[in-house]
């Protein structure tokens, strides 16, 4: 994945905003260079407003969705936070990226006092960490 600084800052600032509950968004995906990027952050809200797990509304989900196609960007990754845990997708996390098969997952760990910022493949209940580049 890569991201743009002011883009990654956004995600990292909506964890830390939300650190009650899971934060959630959604990232739109586009041609950028000759390379495909993270061109656009959406914060969406957590309609299960937990620690333990994220949900985005459907209707919310869909409507940003067409907003992305509209302007040539697609769903590239949906990006959520663990407030007090390390950036590693939980088992539930694992079993809802089942329903989301080629998009990345993006976590933003608070445990600690420096956020760390992981991005994953999830497919077929497997896990790969894939490089998160900064540019």
């Amino acid at each position: 994945m890569l991201i743009a600084q002011e883009l990654l800052d956004d995600v990292v600032a909506h964890a830390r905003q939300e650190y009650d509950a899971e934060c959630c968004g959604l990232l739109g995906y586009g041609p950028h260079a000759g390379a495909t990027r993270a061109l656009r952050v959406h914060r969406a809200t957590n309609v299960f407003a937990s620690r333990k797990r994220f949900e985005i509304d459907g209707r919310e989900l869909l409507r940003v969705i067409d907003e992305f196609e509209s302007d040539g960007l697609e769903l590239g990754a949906i990006y959520h936070s663990h407030t007090h845990t390390a950036p590693y997708p939980s088992q539930t996390d694992i079993n809802f990226a089942a329903n989301w098969p080629g998009l990345e997952w993006v976590i933003v760990g608070l445990a600690d006092e420096q956020p760390d910022v992981r991005c994953y493949v999830i497919e077929g209940g497997s896990v790969q960490e894939v490089p998160l580049e900064v540019g």
